[in-house]
């Protein structure tokens, strides 16, 4: 049996922008700003923390993980203080991308870790973007090991605490979005539900896969051991959309991540994904995305 959603989540694979080890003085507030195209994520590992996002506050407990898939706005505080962007705080960064921020009052002690992260592969950007604006789990069993891990290195800076802190961060967004597959009734609806569906997650992985098969509604329910039509059917119920406008639109999901890659002409990218000509390939991208793929570069 085909695991499409297990497949979405081994894409899960990260490239960050911020971590940030945070040792911080009741009182205390900070505001994280908006990071388009990113995932924020906060572990708390000891002490008292409030957050504050798309009006909703929400008291952390150490061991806690929230996650703001979104990227939005929001503010992290406890007791009454002001809330300035966090980037303007002064850090003591020990790499480009990983920082200690030492912030407060001077009362009780916070630890918290904090990063920005983004995801590369199509399929695990469309997850991302299918997530609730915030996702928030208690201390779950099944994470308090690599909490518990984390939670050691906060306390103090030791050699090859960078490296530590940023790859347990990375497991624990992957096993907070894992823990949300597996608990909330959302996670069982739209692209979610279908990639969980036997037949129709067989397709979709099929698709995503390798996008430039000449993919057809026959194939791809041959594929599955289904009748055409009720192939048709079921994909429409359960994806929203037919399946060949989902071809479509995922190949141009691979194209723009594809066009990323300066080396690669656009001609190069439209023959990868199976386009006998530029101009097939040009029509279908503006058709899809809204602008034609050398804007979608330079933008």
């Amino acid at each position: 049996m085909t695991d499409a959603l297990g497949e979405a989540l081994h894409l899960l694979r990260m490239s960050g922008t911020f971590y940030c080890r945070n040792e911080l003085t009741e009182p205390w507030g900070a505001t994280m700003p908006d990071m388009a195209d990113c995932l924020w994520f906060h572990v708390l590992t000891s002490g008292r923390c409030d957050v504050e996002v798309d009006g909703q506050v929400i008291s952390l407990e150490p061991g806690d993980v929230l996650l703001v898939p979104g990227g939005q706005r929001h503010r992290l505080f406890y007791g009454e203080a002001e809330s300035p962007v966090v980037t303007t705080l002064p850090h003591e960064f020990e790499t480009d991308n990983y920082a200690i921020l030492r912030h407060g009052g001077g009362g009780p002690v916070t630890h918290l870790v904090c990063g920005a992260v983004r995801f590369d592969h199509p399929a695990a950007k469309h997850l991302i973007n299918v997530l609730p604006n915030v996702l928030y789990v208690r201390r779950a069993d099944d994470m308090r090991a690599t909490i518990d891990l984390m939670a050691a290195e906060a306390q103090a800076v030791r050699p090859g605490g960078e490296a530590v802190i940023t790859r347990l961060a990375d497991v624990l967004v992957i096993q907070t979005i894992r823990s949300w597959l597996a608990n909330d009734p959302a996670a069982r609806t739209g692209w979610l539900g279908a990639l969980q569906d036997q037949q129709i997650g067989q397709a979709l992985a099929l698709i995503h896969r390798d996008p430039a098969q000449p993919w057809t509604v026959e194939r791809l329910a041959h594929q599955t051991a289904m009748s055409r039509s009720a192939f048709a059917a079921r994909f429409t119920e359960l994806v929203g959309e037919p399946a060949m406008r989902y071809v479509t639109r995922w190949r141009m999901h691979v194209a723009m991540n594809r066009l990323k890659d300066r080396d690669s002409t656009v001609s190069e990218v439209a023959r990868g994904l199976g386009y006998e000509s530029e101009a097939a390939f040009s029509r279908a991208f503006k058709r899809i995305v809204g602008v034609s793929p050398g804007q979608a570069r330079a933008g």
